[in-house]
């Protein structure tokens, strides 16, 4: 087997033996604009050999990327749902019920949830134990408007679900979990404008600044469903500029971004509008660590929009702040394979950046009298 050489030597003289047989004789009849074409072509294939090898660089192996992975609170109330056992969930949920971490909350009872729709149990068990305790019903609560949402008969089951919503409410007052559920609820059951404001309002004064309850927000004002994009970006930038700092919020225009990129080919100033909103994204961004997997699922959307927009080298940014933690949103919105989503369009990204490189490194020249002399 012979290895390609790209040598710059090597490379110059293909260049130079690529056109000269282009136009050694006049009946190929080549035009400039199909020359250029090949040209360019070729000079693409090189760099994206020589260039995508060394972009890997900060970026996990395929083998270490774990799509929806749990942090080291959540992973040990997994291990024992898996076997039967519920009092670390429990624990966990109480733990943050009574520290009044909304934020972690959400997503513990989202991903309890998601687990119990495979096998509950664990979730019965806890349950039956323990009938009025609140973190029983939210999880219980959040699993029954999970299966709803999937089913054919989607309004007429989570009508079915709302005493259990009320009931999670009731379970603590102070909770806004619950009010989250309640708006996908309202969304699902085709609820008026009126109707979702008051829910809204009641979710806002439990935690002004949540996430989930924001995003729930956004895609009842989204045009896909009981809003439009203008609606939905101008809630999103207004939630953003309100919060407080270092919150998801800020980045919450990006969701509208995406929602205004599924929608097809923007205008000119709607382009503007994601733009500023992946821009946006990308500051939040950067307040966290690299591999932070908090802030995963708010990178995974901004690498998407950020490829929409072809803004190749920023994506590439993004995956090596992901790290290792792919996750389900946004990728199951087009694929049942989100982690093979992710791997293909990283790929994907590396390449393009590759093709767009430079082949031949610019010297730089000192200038040794100074930038102003």
């Amino acid at each position: 087997m012979h290895c390609l050489d790209l040598s710059e030597d090597n490379l110059s003289a293909r260049y130079q033996s690529f056109t000269a047989a282009l136009w050694r004789r006049r009946d190929l009849r080549f035009s400039m604009v199909r020359t250029m074409s090949l040209l360019r072509a070729l000079i693409s294939t090189v760099r994206m050999v020589r260039h995508t090898p060394q972009l890997a660089a900060g970026l996990p192996p395929d083998d270490a990327v774990l799509l929806d992975a749990p942090d080291e609170r959540l992973a040990p109330a997994l291990v024992s749902a898996a076997v039967g056992e519920y009092e670390p969930a429990a624990k966990l949920l109480a733990t943050t019920r009574e520290s009044a971490e909304w934020e972690n909350r959400d997503r513990y009872v989202m991903r309890l949830a998601a687990f119990a729709d495979k096998r509950d149990g664990w979730l019965a068990d806890w349950v039956r134990a323990a009938p009025h305790d609140p973190d029983a019903l939210v999880v219980k609560a959040e699993l029954a408007v999970r299966r709803a949402w999937e089913s054919p008969a989607r309004a007429e089951r989570l009508r079915e679900t709302g005493p259990l919503i009320d009931a999670a409410a009731e379970g603590d007052p102070r909770d806004p979990v619950p009010w989250r559920l309640a708006l996908d609820h309202a969304r699902g059951t085709h609820a008026t404008h009126s109707a979702f404001e008051a829910l809204w309002e009641q979710a806002v004064r439990r935690s002004s600044h949540h996430y989930g309850c924001h995003v729930a927000a956004l895609q009842f004002l989204s045009a896909q469903w009981y809003g439009s994009h203008r609606e939905c970006f101008d809630f999103a930038e207004q939630a953003a500029q309100d919060t407080l700092p270092g919150s998801l919020v800020q980045a919450l225009p990006v969701r509208a971004a995406f929602t205004q990129l599924l929608s097809g080919e923007p205008t000119p100033l709607q382009a503007d509008r994601i733009d500023r909103a992946a821009d946006l994204a990308i500051a939040v961004s950067a307040q966290y660590e690299p591999g932070d997997p908090w802030p995963a699922e708010v990178r995974n959307l901004l690498v998407y929009v950020l490829v929409g927009r072809g803004r190749w080298a920023a994506a590439l940014e993004q995956f090596r702040l992901i790290g290792a933690h792919a996750s389900s949103f946004p990728w199951t919105c087009f694929t049942d394979d989100p982690l093979g989503q992710f791997l293909e369009t990283r790929d994907a990204v590396k390449i393009q950046v590759a093709s767009e490189m430079p082949l031949r490194a610019r010297t730089v020249h000192s200038d040794p009298c100074g930038h102003y002399a």
